[in-house]
């Protein structure tokens, strides 16, 4: 993380408005702009098809993903299937296995449909991608680190098998950011993440973005996000521009906290294993030094304590909220085997390694001792509501 990457972080979209001067730039909601000729649009013509706040948070994107250019979409989940549009019918699409349950859930349904068929591998084991590349693929949908298991997979490598193999490479980066981890940098397609998480960063709207360093790719997307009408609304690409600005800031001080915390908990007899990258003990933990300029400010660990039910332990916390998200200024815990994951069959769940007594915690920008000492309390009030056996 570059103090130019702060300047440009801070100064996206900043005096470009020509009417009247404004150092922010004002929120647009007209849906019809004038045209002076019947037969030819201005800059913007429709909302849907592109709108003032949407272009600028899109260009600001591209910048920070040093990409071609971007597409904002009204949704994470939208950014994903943007993807899969274009996509010849019976083509073949492979995923990490323990990506983020709504992924899975949409391929499913997808191929369900007969779109295409999907087909889920362990994207950290090199040999099994190159076992899976064997077979001709439209696209690898690659989610590093994973969520929640925080399984890292080599971006570089495996881009370079699916050149070699023909297959356009996605990496879903929504837990990172351009911030801390460049996936066009390191050969993939496309760069697809939930503008919702940390990039807004505050929990307030919804959106997503694909971006590309192709110009035909971007022209294409361009086309379909219209054509299907998926395009981010005004409001939230605006809230988005507003969160965008501080996410340097942001990611830098939850990656601390998140360091502290993962070091405390998998140094606590009463947790099992703890996935966090920055501890020397992950397994992907040389990969994500090499590919990242940073760890995250996710952290997931098991209960090792049989006394301890994890239920309890998430609703006896007083600072961390129960909730689906990641990425915001708040600290947010879940059950993703009940919560984020519960679309996932059981026998999905267990191959992606999401136990029931699995939590995941996104750290806020609370203070770090305050958190720890959150979570040893809920440990201790979930231990002592144990019946007695």
């Amino acid at each position: 993380m570059t103090d130019a990457f702060r300047t440009r972080a801070i100064r996206a979209g900043l005096n470009t408005n020509t009417d009247w001067g404004a150092v922010i730039p004002p929120l647009s909601l007209s849906s019809a702009y004038r045209r002076a000729d019947p037969g030819q649009p201005g800059t913007f013509d429709y909302a849907r098809t592109s709108n003032p706040n949407r272009c600028l948070l899109a260009d600001a994107l591209a910048d920070l993903e040093n990409a071609t250019g971007a597409v904002v979409t009204c949704s994470g989940m939208a950014a994903i299937d943007l993807l899969l549009h274009d996509r010849p019918h019976g083509a073949r699409i492979l995923c990490s296995h323990d990506a983020y349950g709504g992924t899975r859930r949409l391929l499913d349904a997808r191929a369900a449909g007969g779109r295409f068929s999907v087909h889920y591998i362990d994207t950290s084991d090199l040999d099994a991608v190159a076992r899976a590349l064997e077979t001709p693929a439209s696209l690898l949908l690659l989610e590093t680190p994973s969520n929640p298991r925080l399984r890292i997979s080599d971006i570089k490598a495996v881009a370079a098998l699916c050149k070699t193999a023909g297959t356009e490479l996605a990496v879903d980066n929504t837990v990172l950011s351009p911030v801390l981890q460049q996936p066009l940098a390191l050969g993939a397609d496309y760069s697809v993440q939930s503008i919702t998480k940390l990039l807004n960063g505050h929990s307030d709207m919804v959106g997503g973005v694909v971006c590309t360093a192709d110009a035909q790719a971007l022209e294409r997307l361009t086309w379909w996000a219209n054509c299907a009408g998926t395009g981010a609304a005004a409001f939230d690409s605006y809230m988005a521009l507003r969160g965008l600005r501080t996410l340097p800031l942001r990611a830098k001080a939850q990656c601390e906290s998140a360091g502290e915390i993962a070091t405390r908990l998998a140094a606590d007899p009463r947790i099992g294993t703890v996935d966090y990258p920055g501890l020397t003990s992950h397994p992907g933990h040389e990969i994500a030094c090499d590919q990242q300029s940073g760890f995250g400010q996710l952290i997931s660990f098991d209960i090792a304590d049989p006394d301890i039910d994890p239920l309890q332990v998430v609703q006896s916390f007083k600072i961390f909220t129960l909730a689906q998200s990641l990425g915001g200024v708040e600290s947010l815990a879940n059950i993703p085997a009940s919560m984020t994951h519960a679309s996932m069959t059981p026998q999905a769940r267990a191959e992606a390694g999401i136990g029931d007594t699995l939590i995941r915690l996104s750290i806020g920008l609370e203070a770090s001792e305050d958190l720890i000492a959150d979570l040893d309390q809920a440990l201790e009030a979930a231990r002592l509501s144990a019946p007695v056996s």
